[in-house]
């Protein structure tokens, strides 16, 4: 079985923060958003994974040293394929048209996820998806009796359906998606400019394969700064059994409210941290209180109350926050 993880995107929504990295390589309570993608769904598959490739923009060859080390640390081998033009999923996917053999997962990089059940690759096809109370700014499934997904909207404005798709399928037949992949952009096929996978999911279905869905317990997203913090809070409540505080750090007359992530060699110094907070490794904060946020690497919070917030890598910050948004290298005082 081979995963394919179409990764090129600019992150837009992301930014400051993905200006200077990439966002699925943006860590969540400690591991790339990436990293805990493949390790969710390398343990829900049924089978071994031979490959994991990545889909990338130029990211720099210290960003793919590190993607090939992930695969390789799951027991599969690691390959990097570029999308340098943003032209849809369906394009994306074929970038890394060598691995479409055999059994295939795809699974796009902004979607985590928590999930009980292991995947039955016996079945044609899998669209996972999760019940949403709004099912407009999403793809949805419509099923029959017989569990199969009988239509794919999207973003329906009218009711049709409550599950959404949350960007992860199983093909048992990699070389039939090719196929009909390869078939979209022969003929031009595009949606609003993009060569798009539920095109050929339409055509695949109206040929006969059968689709059926496979239902996380919780969907979470990392498109914007809100929805990575929250995201941080669940996958620190996930692993709240299991310490990630290094034993390296100094703490210093400091209080640390679990959960959290601290990395090594941190410094408390008179501090408050926690609940729900993420420290990146070097990081510093000092006469401070920092709840439900994140601090990445060799960054400095001093005098501070910062909440709901993220600070980037070689960041400053000083004086109160609720809801900041801090890039690599800056300092606010």
């Amino acid at each position: 079985m081979n995963i394919i993880i179409p990764m090129a995107g600019m992150g837009k929504r992301m930014r400051p923060h993905t200006l200077s990295t990439p966002k699925p390589l943006i860590p969540i309570a400690g591991k790339p958003m990436v990293q805990r993608i493949v390790e969710d769904i390398t343990k829900v598959c049924d089978e071994k994974v031979d490959e994991i490739a990545f889909v990338i923009g130029r990211f720099g060859a210290e960003a793919e040293k590190n993607l090939i080390a992930v695969a390789e640390s799951l027991g599969a081998k690691g390959s990097i394929y570029y999308q340098d033009e943003p032209l849809g999923t369906a394009h994306a996917i074929m970038c890394a048209k060598q691995c479409l053999i055999g059994k295939v997962v795809v699974a796009f990089a902004d979607t985590l996820f928590k999930a009980d059940f292991k995947m039955d690759s016996s079945q044609e096809g899998i669209i996972w998806v999760q019940k949403v109370e709004d099912p407009k700014p999403f793809g949805v499934v419509k099923m029959d009796e017989n569990n199969v997904i009988t239509d794919f909207i999207e973003k329906p404005q009218e009711f049709v359906s409550d599950l959404a798709i949350i960007g992860i399928y199983y093909f048992k037949d990699g070389e039939y998606l090719k196929k009909e992949l390869q078939y979209l952009l022969d003929n031009n096929i595009k949606e609003k400019g993009e060569f798009q996978l539920t095109n050929a999911l339409e055509n695949m279905k109206a040929k006969g394969t059968k689709f059926t869905p496979g239902k996380v317990t919780e969907w979470l997203d990392c498109g914007n700064k809100d929805a990575t913090i929250y995201t941080n809070q669940r996958i620190l409540e996930f692993n709240k059994h299991t310490t990630l505080i290094s034993d390296t750090i100094e703490n210093i007359n400091s209080i640390i409210i679990e959960p959290c992530f601290i990395g090594e060699n941190v410094k408390l110094i008179n501090a408050k941290v926690g609940p729900h907070v993420s420290i990146g490794t070097n990081s510093i904060i000092e006469n401070s209180i920092v709840k439900n946020s994140i601090v990445q690497t060799n960054s400095k919070i001093k005098n501070a109350e910062l909440s709901n917030s993220m600070v980037g890598n070689y960041a400053e910050f000083t004086g109160n926050s609720n809801d900041s948004s801090i890039g690599d290298y800056s300092t606010i005082k």
